[in-house]
């Protein structure tokens, strides 16, 4: 797994609960003994067991269900000033939340582009009709769906989209989640300009 991943994992944990529930997810997980400190350096690379063993320890020490977790990261994820530029990255998708959800097919592409070594689990976005989407996730680590459900949560309020998602059919290897747009223009969206700076 790509330290940036696990980094971003021990942020949201430090942002969130603090330094304390870190320590105590970092003993739980063993990390020390694992790779011989409790901080993930963002540009190495992990075996890809101690991600989801992190996460299962942290869902034990605050007493929360690992996918209430993971969509809290994903929000986080795009919500955090400090992480603006993942935030920038999806908006450069589209000009509307449907062209962003077409955009998510390409979405690993981009994320490579950005880092080469990355690798995010592969996106098939199907419209169904003007109003429902599903998009599927594919890759070896389960729970990057949750992910995706608080990411696209925040987009969709960013652009002032009124949507629905729901969970279907998360299998191992493979992840689904309904969207059903329910107002294009709910609210009035959040300001974007594709040439500020990131």
């Amino acid at each position: 797994m790509h330290g940036l991943i696990n980094h971003t994992i021990q942020r949201f944990v430090l942002d969130s609960f603090g330094g304390a529930v870190w320590t105590q997810v970092a003993l739980r997980a063993d990390l020390c003994g694992a790779m011989g400190s409790s901080d993930f350096e963002p540009m190495l690379t992990y075996d890809d067991a101690i991600t989801p063993r992190v996460v299962k320890r942290l869902s034990a020490v605050v007493d929360r269900p690992i996918p209430d977790l993971l969509e809290d990261l994903g929000a986080w994820l795009v919500s955090n000033p400090a992480r603006d530029g993942v935030r920038r990255l999806l908006r450069f998708g589209g000009v509307d939340f449907e062209e962003f959800l077409h955009s998510l097919n390409d979405l690993p592409e981009r994320a490579t582009l950005a880092i080469e070594e990355l690798r995010l689990p592969a996106m098939e976005v199907t419209q169904l009709d003007d109003w429902r989407f599903s998009l599927t996730c594919r890759g070896p680590v389960s729970g990057f769906g949750y992910v995706m459900m608080g990411i696209m949560r925040v987009i969709a309020d960013d652009y002032g989209t009124l949507a629905l998602l729901d969970g279907k059919g998360f299998t191992t290897g493979e992840e689904i989640i309904s969207v059903t747009i329910i107002d294009r223009n709910y609210a009035q969206g959040r300001s974007f300009e594709l040439g500020a700076s990131v």
